[in-house]
């Protein structure tokens, strides 16, 4: 029984992570721009996260100073240039190719894994690697119909996306070494937050802030659709391996469709359905190949 709640926690983290659409596109009609949402996202979490973390265990925030590069790299590296990317793919694309870009990530973690890591790169790895090419040719619309493509800006932020995230993978299996999960995130988000707060502009929408639908908005990116869904993962993955989790967590970008198709009139081909069920089935085949001794980053892909 156990099992069974902690499955349905994860699915339910995963919708949670798909519907962060509906937040971001309101905040952009409300005149934000991506790199203030990124910043609105990153301080809200931290907040939430060193509220959790205060309350579950306050001798989690005890690293060497010399950690902070790790953070570096998970926070600033990863965690806000992935995030921007993200939202300004959703901004110039939509809510659906922008998520299944996103899932690219996987294939970039297995490249940088082969070169870094030295991880064997075997034939079920390359085949999940040409699923994904094959998908992304379909979802950004270059087969069959070249003209329905999306520019070739968007595809690099999509692409984008994926790979940053692909880092936070890899800089998290060198932080996770030496520190709890949860140390390894709140300061993710905390490195984040002071890295973008000063360049963000946010000054410039003060008056903004006097609407308390913007204040609803914010709360909702940075708790229901960042703190939330990761608490529920990451209690999912006490009774859970971590590779059945992932898998569970890839009805994330069937989400975000379903999102944009009944909240915001998004329309895809034929084509491009067939090409995210490419690129979930080269996520799924990754997963199944890799073992349960996995450090937990590298097994979800979320946002």
């Amino acid at each position: 029984m156990k099992q069974r709640s902690a499955m349905i926690s994860i699915a339910l983290g995963a919708c949670l992570w798909g519907i962060i659409g509906i937040f971001v596109s309101s905040l952009y009609e409300k005149g934000f721009t991506p790199i203030q949402v990124v910043t609105l996202r990153v301080t809200m979490a931290a907040i939430f996260m060193s509220a959790y973390v205060i309350k579950k265990d306050h001798r989690l925030f005890r690293i060497p100073l010399s950690d902070s590069r790790y953070f570096i790299g998970t926070g600033i590296i990863s965690i806000v240039l992935f995030n921007w990317c993200l939202f300004s793919a959703m901004e110039v694309t939509s809510i659906s190719i922008a998520f299944v870009l996103l899932y690219t990530a996987p294939a970039f973690v297995t490249i940088l894994s082969f070169f870094l890591f030295k991880e064997a790169l075997t034939l079920r790895k390359i085949t999940a690697l040409l699923t994904t090419l094959v998908g992304c040719t379909l979802v950004i619309g270059l087969f069959p119909d070249v003209q329905g493509s999306i520019s070739l800006y968007g595809l690099l932020l999509g692409l984008g996306s994926g790979f940053f995230y692909a880092l936070y993978s890899i800089f998290g299996k060198y932080a996770l070494r030496k520190h709890n999960s949860l140390t390894v995130t709140v300061y993710t988000f905390l490195f984040a937050a002071v890295a973008v707060l000063p360049f963000s502009g946010l000054g410039e929408r003060i008056a903004i802030f006097s609407q308390w639908e913007v204040w609803g908005l914010i709360a909702g990116l940075g708790f229901v659709s960042t703190m939330l869904p990761f608490v529920l993962y990451t209690k999912g993955l006490e009774y859970v391996e971590s590779s059945r989790a992932s898998i569970i967590a890839t009805i994330e970008p069937v989400v975000a469709s379903i999102t944009g198709f009944l909240l915001f009139n998004e329309t895809l081909t034929i084509w491009q359905y067939a090409g995210i069920a490419f690129v979930i089935g080269s996520v799924l085949m990754v997963q199944e190949s890799r073992k349960t001794k996995a450090i937990q980053p590298a097994e979800g892909f979320n946002v």
